[in-house]
């Protein structure tokens, strides 16, 4: 997306630009419009005529599907929502409010991409918000409108170029390639639909630390200008906020992150709160407005069935809602996943209670331990399948275990897997042993090879820092040949930076050089 001032077109803002150089939608709150619109009908012919505001688009347009997660217990399963945030400046108010002029009508990215986890018993909701300049490998998606088929991208992308891929089915895509999340609904949103919304909603409630103007001496910035202390935003005034960067904290994309996240809690308190809907005239404003903002799959493309949705989704309290972002390091210019973010990845896979509350959710007989998603290509048998052993049993405080490579790599070669191999020119320190490929292709060869030893799928992981199926036997399998996984820690790595739905407490801290 286009920098906060800097008019920079969509063709050159995916390469040689640092994240503080760009600005983003960041818009949180379209969940929350859902939990009014199935009251503003006021008869078949009106209802019929939202129905016709809500433009639809294919759920997933990539080759490979993620398996739908198993019922718990009770036969319950959990609800997975992408919400987006499109950048699209395609017509004259989205063009006005997004600026960059010279955009217009270019392939929108997307900006915003925060997944929206409803746990199978419905007492719980997750969030989690991806920074718009991960890298990521976009997979091969084929346009629903013209049958144009974008290839997969060579290497590593920025992820919110997925959109511009055939649309927020591509994005959607991404997201399960590498989340091994399955999803059941996309909601996406542009410019002009949060400014409407959050008017029509009537002020949300946002908290800074000192006077802050949003604004460089070369006329970068969103404009946000605001004083210290609690004040009510809405329209236009509260998109600024979901897209002001410079002046929050440090100026990146995960203090603007943090930013939305506040005001997502604040507007789910106040809905939950007032009575600030009760007006027939805003309600029916608000159910126009959000119908037309709306871009859904065909799974939520009427009020009845967001109705539905919204009802699912408002039995879940402020305080058992945890908003993150996922975990991630600088690669030059961009970030990248962790490792805590697949630790948070596998928590929402598995319905473990970002907040910490609650019992563990109970599998029924027979289901695998830890669900993975189905690999795009199959293995290959064992016996054709390289792979290359190295060991990783260093520690802080102990030296590597010897010969650990060379025993597991021909423990390999007994179960039939002939063309295992011993890496002895590196020692690595890894806590837990794991198994990584470096592409898709080679995904169904990674868990075939986890599965002959006894490796739990969450431990199969795929990264470009191997160039073919690796096995790198952890610290937590120092001898034997018999793994046996280490106790598993299910709490939320304190990276994700995680925030509870009724803190109403936090305070975005300005940075000095914007204060006024």
């Amino acid at each position: 997306m286009a920098g906060e001032g800097d008019g920079t077109g969509a063709g050159g803002r995916a390469a040689g630009r640092r994240p503080r150089r760009r600005r983003a939608l960041r818009w949180t709150a379209t969940v929350l419009a859902l939990l009014i619109l199935g009251t503003a009908g006021a008869g078949y012919l009106y209802y019929r005529h939202l129905n016709g505001n809500i433009r639809k688009d294919q759920l997933n347009l990539g080759d490979s599907k993620v398996a739908e997660p198993t019922p718990n217990a009770a036969g319950q399963t959990p609800l997975n929502i992408l919400v987006i945030g499109s950048d699209a400046r395609d017509t004259e108010e989205n063009q006005e409010l997004g600026g960059a002029r010279e955009t217009f009508g270019s392939t929108p990215l997307a900006d915003v991409q925060m997944l929206v986890h409803l746990s199978a018993d419905r007492t719980n909701m997750s969030v989690v918000s991806m920074p718009r300049d991960t890298l990521v490998h976009i997979p091969k998606c084929t346009d629903p409108d013209d049958g144009k088929v974008y290839p997969a991208s060579q290497g590593r992308t920025m992820t919110n170029q997925s959109l511009g891929h055939g649309g927020p089915g591509c994005t959607v895509a991404t997201w399960q390639e590498l989340t091994g999340i399955h999803i059941d609904h996309f909601i996406m949103v542009d410019f002009a639909g949060v400014v409407a919304m959050a008017d029509a909603v009537g002020g949300v409630p946002v908290c800074v630390d000192a006077n802050i103007h949003s604004r460089t001496a070369d006329g970068k910035g969103s404009g946000l200008k605001l004083e210290k202390g609690t004040t009510d935003i809405k329209g236009e005034q509260a998109l600024q906020w979901l897209r002001t960067r410079y002046g929050f904290e440090d100026g990146s994309d995960l203090a603007r992150a943090k930013a939305q996240h506040m005001y997502m809690s604040a507007m789910v308190r106040q809905l939950r709160e007032n009575a600030t809907l009760a007006s027939p005239n805003r309600l029916r404003r608000l159910a126009e407005e959000a119908t037309r903002a709306l871009t859904v799959d065909p799974g939520l493309d009427t009020v009845k069935k967001l109705y539905d949705l919204s009802t699912e989704l408002r039995r879940v309290k402020p305080e058992r809602i945890t908003m993150t972002t996922m975990p991630n390091r600088y690669v030059g210019a961009r970030v990248e996943p962790t490792e805590d973010a697949e630790q948070l990845f596998r928590l929402v896979r598995e319905d473990i209670p970002l907040d910490g509350k609650g019992a563990k959710p109970e599998k029924p007989k027979g289901a695998e331990e830890t669900p993975g998603k189905t690999p795009a290509d199959p293995a290959a048998d064992d016996a054709e399948i390289a792979v290359q052993v190295r060991n990783g049993t260093r520690t802080d405080t102990l030296a590597p275990a010897r010969g650990r490579a060379g025993t597991i790599a021909g423990l390999l070669t007994e179960k039939g897997f002939a063309q295992a191999v011993a890496d002895q020119s590196t020692v690595q320190s890894e806590e837990r042993t794991v198994v990584r490929y470096p592409s898709a292709d080679l995904e169904g060869d990674a868990r075939r090879v986890a599965e002959a030893l006894g490796v739990p799928a969450s431990a199969v992981q795929r990264s470009t820092d191997v160039s073919g199926v690796t096995l790198v036997v952890g610290a937590d399998w120092r001898e034997g040949t018999e793994y046996r996984a280490p106790e598993r820690d299910d709490t939320t790595p304190e990276s994700a930076d995680a925030l509870n739905g009724a803190d109403d407490s936090a305070c975005m801290k300005v940075d000095p050089a914007f204060t006024w």
